[in-house]
């Protein structure tokens, strides 16, 4: 099934049961960093500096929520 024909069904369903949904498949995504979620302050300064860089090199294009979200629905 296409997500055209499964987003407006799963919309009909009872609040609490969109939310079981929800959490369902937001579970069932990998983490593409696999990162621990805990990062003491070093480690989550350093991740920060290395995502900069990524960033001011090019090597990634960071993008709006509005764009990520247009490109997740797709």
């Amino acid at each position: 099934m296409s997500f055209d024909q499964i987003a407006p069904e799963a919309l009909k369903l009872p609040p609490e049961q969109r939310a079981l949904l929800a959490s369902s498949l937001w579970e069932s995504l990998e983490d593409p960093y696999d990162l621990a979620v805990d990062l003491d302050d070093h480690a989550a300064a350093a991740l920060a500096v290395e995502r900069d860089r990524e960033m001011e090199t090019g090597l990634v294009i960071p993008i709006s929520h509005e764009e990520l979200m247009k490109r997740l629905r797709r």
